[in-house]
């Protein structure tokens, strides 16, 4: 089955823009046109466009994405480059994790010293992100 641009957005939740970015930058390839000029999308496009949109949601960036479908669409040498993607993205999600759990601990420690509702004039948590 095929479906044309505006079809092809509302079934994966994007506009049309999006779709139109994402050929320009070669993360989706272009579609065949029909005689009268529509462009035509098939099924394995909007996997691919769901695909997308899951790895986006899991934290991956556009350039992260564009890499993983690059390995999936050659067959050689996949093996080598998934791993080394996958050690560089492990080792930038525990980079976060880390930074969160600062995050976390900074919060933590903020939230103790206000043991009651105060003003915001007198919040001792603004007060101490103010303080250089």
């Amino acid at each position: 089955m095929q479906f044309r641009t505006g079809e092809l957005a509302k079934k994966c939740g994007v506009n049309k823009e999006t779709i139109r970015y994402y050929e320009r930058i070669g993360i989706i390839p272009e579609p065949d046109c029909t005689e009268n000029g529509y462009r035509m999308y098939s099924q394995q496009i909007i996997d691919r466009l769901n695909f997308i949109k899951r790895m986006q949601e899991l934290g991956f960036s556009l350039n992260e994405i564009d890499k993983l479908l690059g390995v999936v669409d050659r067959d050689e040498a996949k093996c080598r480059d998934m791993y080394d993607f996958t050690v560089l993205k492990i080792e930038d999600i525990q980079r976060k994790i880390e930074d969160l759990k600062k995050i976390e601990k900074m919060l933590t420690d903020l939230k103790e010293r206000c043991p009651e509702n105060k003003d915001i004039f007198e919040c001792p948590i603004i007060e101490t992100l103010m303080k250089k």
